[in-house]
This record gives C-alpha cells, structure tokens and sequence, in this order.
C-alpha cells in the first residue's frame, strides 16, 4: 500500500462526518417514530369520536354531548391575530438587521438578545403580557392580548428565519441589481425580497405550528377553560363588513380544552381530549402543506 493510500485511510478515519450522519438518520428515526406512535395512539383513541356534531357542539358537562366549537374557532381566531401582528414585524425587522442597520455593538447585542429569546420559555412570555396588557393596559384576557403574547413568543423565530433567508440570497444578485441602476429600496423589494419568500415563509409557518399548540401564555392571561359563545364574527353584512368586536372576546382555545378534559376523571373526557389533539395535529399538519404548496409555488416562479 502506498504513501497515499495510507495518507487517504487515516484522513476516512479521523473524519466525522459518517459519524453525525449516523447520528443524525438515528434521531430522525426515533423522533419520527415517536410522533408517529403519538399519531396512531390519538387516532386509536379519539378517531372515533370526530364528527360533525363534535365539531359544532359547545363543551358540555356530559362528555357523549360535548364538542370543540369554541375551542376551534378561538383558535383560529387567535392565530389570524398572532400572524397579522408577527409575520409583517417580523420580515421588516429581519430585512432592516439584515441590510439596513449599521455593523456596530449595538447591532450585535440586538442580534443576541432575539437568539436568545427564541429559547425563552413560553411562560415567561406569558407572565410579560399578564403584567403588561393584562393588569397595566387593563387590555383584559381577550383574543386580541392572547395574539399579542403569541406573537411576541414567535417573533424571535419569524426574524432569525428573515434574516437567514436574505443572508441565502447569492451576493451576485445584489450586484446585477445595482449594476443596472437599482437604489437599496428597489433592490430590496424587487429582487432580494421575492427571492427569499420560499424561506421566510418557512419560518413563519415553523413559528405558527409552534403557537398554536402553547398552552401556558394563554393560560397565564386568563383563558377561560369552559365556554359556551362564539365571538362575533369578523364579517357583517353593512359596511364597512368588518367587525372587530371579536377582538375584546374571551376566548378559549384547544390546548386548554384538552387540559380541562384530561384532568376529569371520566374515561369518556379523555376520549374527547385524544380526538381534540388529533383534530390540533391535523391542523398544524394543514398549516405546514399550505406552506410546502406556496413555497414550492414561489420557487418554481423564481426559476421561470
């Protein structure tokens, strides 16, 4: 064996890259095969249970009689406000880091303190909106402040995934756009911006399936466990058919209804629990499409 061979062995042998390899197909399995077993055992207990009527039923004392009506519309109605309020900020506060703002301490503390509130827990943000909005504002526990506390948990990960995605953006794209007479403005609107779509809207989506499962924020500013009423509805039929009643609406939403129903003693309770997660998993599975479809979409029309 010559010099080069044996040169070429021990360079494979101190090498690790088959070892994260190995390590990381190990975790993806384990992870996969544990949310598919969490999958099959809601499916086995709660499948059975999802019909129409648990659909547009109200939560009821007697398990065989009650639904998630106003579990699942709070729900809805609680993402619509954390999107509106995080997406934009978010996207403009990554794009300003990321182009804009001068390279300067001020810069780099800024960029530590939004890694490092990605991983605050969800409680702490909870506590921030029940002393603020809650008992300061006296804003009360509404479905506009339970958007509130969910966009702000969110908003770390909606900048980091921004800035990420403009940072993917090759350097030759910036350059052909200034070279034909582009000013910052255009070649940020026009050029970085929709080339960066596919994974900005990857964070968001990543961030929304996040929020929509948490429990404690909005248990820590008053979610009421048990409701009987839907807020009113956003559409109206006089002008100017917008209705922002809902807003100041208590709410509930399904993580809380499935807790209320879990700490009952009833088997029949945590039946309905199970076919409410399934219902929530199937949700944030529905969310993650709609953002493989556009992202997929966006990327096909970049390429044309």
């Amino acid at each position: 064996m010559n010099r080069n061979a044996i040169v070429s062995l021990r360079a494979n042998h101190d090498d690790p890259t088959g070892f994260f390899a190995a390590g990381g197909l190990i975790v993806l399995f384990l992870s996969m095969g544990l949310l598919l077993a969490l999958l099959f055992d809601l499916g086995f207990s709660g499948a059975s249970r999802i019909d129409f009527e648990f659909l547009t039923s109200f939560p009821s004392r007697r398990a065989e009689d009650a639904g998630i009506l106003s579990a699942w519309v709070g729900t809805t109605l609680v993402m619509i406000v954390t999107a509106i309020l995080s997406v934009p900020l978010g996207v403009m506060a990554g794009i300003y880091l990321e182009e804009y703002a001068p390279k300067n301490w001020v810069t780099t503390l800024i960029d530590i303190n939004i890694s490092n509130l990605a991983g605050v827990p969800s409680i702490i943000y909870g506590l921030l909106a029940l002393g603020l909005f809650v008992y300061m504002f006296d804003m009360g526990s509404t479905v506009l402040v339970a958007g509130m506390v969910l966009a702000l948990l969110i908003l770390p990960v909606v900048i980091v995934s921004t800035r990420e995605a403009v940072r993917s953006i090759p350097q030759i794209t910036k350059e052909g756009a200034y070279g034909i007479g582009a000013d910052k403005w255009q070649t940020v609107a026009h050029y970085i911006l929709p080339a960066a779509r596919p994974g900005i809207l990857t964070g968001a989506i990543v961030g929304l399936s996040r929020a929509v499962g948490e429990t404690a924020p909005v248990i820590t500013i008053g979610a009421l466990t048990y409701i009987a009423f839907l807020p009113n509805s956003p559409l109206q039929s006089e002008f100017p058919f917008l209705n922002f009643d809902w807003l100041n609406s208590a709410f509930t939403v399904m993580p809380i209804q499935m807790f209320n129903w879990l700490s009952r003693p009833q088997t029949d309770f945590h039946i309905n629990a199970a076919a409410t997660g399934l219902v929530l998993i199937i949700m944030t599975l529905l969310m993650n499409l709609i953002a493989i479809v556009i992202r997929y979409r966006l990327r096909r029309q970049n390429v044309a």
